[in-house]
């Protein structure tokens, strides 16, 4: 990796960080200078326009879920509960960490139109990616005919990520992955099949404690 491409990867990992406990992207580039010490004219030859800072930091953050779904996907066999945890680990990260939710910005076909061509090619690229690979889960479990079962799914989730940031949900309650999971279950059309139990969740909750404090260390 160039030294360019590791300062661009600082920089959005302190855009990040900037935004925790945000619920609007109101970060602009000059603000990365104080945050980040690194000069205005050099943030602005990484991000050209503002645009390309939002752009960055959704394709980072969709980066880290494809990079999770593949370590995910190496490690449970179960197509249904692999999906279902890794979109109960997207809301613990949202919840824990005070993460942005990127889905309040993206994807925004203006804001792509805005951004510098390697931005966009990028982030068209990773969403493809990620659409490809909940697209491919939800097939494993089984197709069921009648709706767009992807199309309901990734709509419930994002509104699921957006209400529990702004409802300032807690991290740690067991109810709201179990909740969770039972409404994506219905949604895929297999009420049928059994989703993970309270006492799986809370040894799960457990298990991310360690990783909760090492992130806020």
């Amino acid at each position: 990796m160039s030294s360019w491409e590791q300062r661009t990867d600082y920089l959005v990992e302190v855009a990040q960080r900037c935004l925790r406990g945000h619920q609007s992207f109101d970060l602009c580039r000059s603000h990365l200078v104080a945050a980040s010490q690194i000069s205005k004219g050099t943030i602005y030859n990484h991000f050209t326009t503002e645009a390309d800072l939002v752009v960055a930091v959704a394709c980072a953050q969709y980066q880290g879920w494809l990079n999770a779904a593949e370590s995910e996907q190496q490690g449970d066999t179960d197509p249904f509960e692999c999906y279902l945890f890794h979109h109960c680990q997207r809301l613990y990260d949202v919840l824990a960490q005070k993460r942005f939710v990127i889905e309040r910005m993206m994807p925004n076909q203006e804001l792509l139109q805005q951004a510098s061509e390697v931005y966009r090619d990028r982030f068209n690229d990773l969403f493809a990616q990620y659409c490809q690979w909940n697209q491919g889960m939800i097939s494993a479990v089984g197709d069921r005919p009648g709706f767009d079962r992807y199309e309901l799914l990734k709509n419930y989730i994002r509104g699921t990520m957006i209400n529990s940031d702004d409802g300032l949900k807690c991290c740690d309650d067991v109810q709201t992955y179990y909740q969770f999971s039972y409404a994506m279950a219905q949604l895929m059309g297999h009420s049928d099949r059994r989703i993970p139990t309270k006492q799986t969740f809370s040894v799960w909750l457990a298990q991310r404690e360690p990783q909760q404090t090492n992130a806020a260390a």
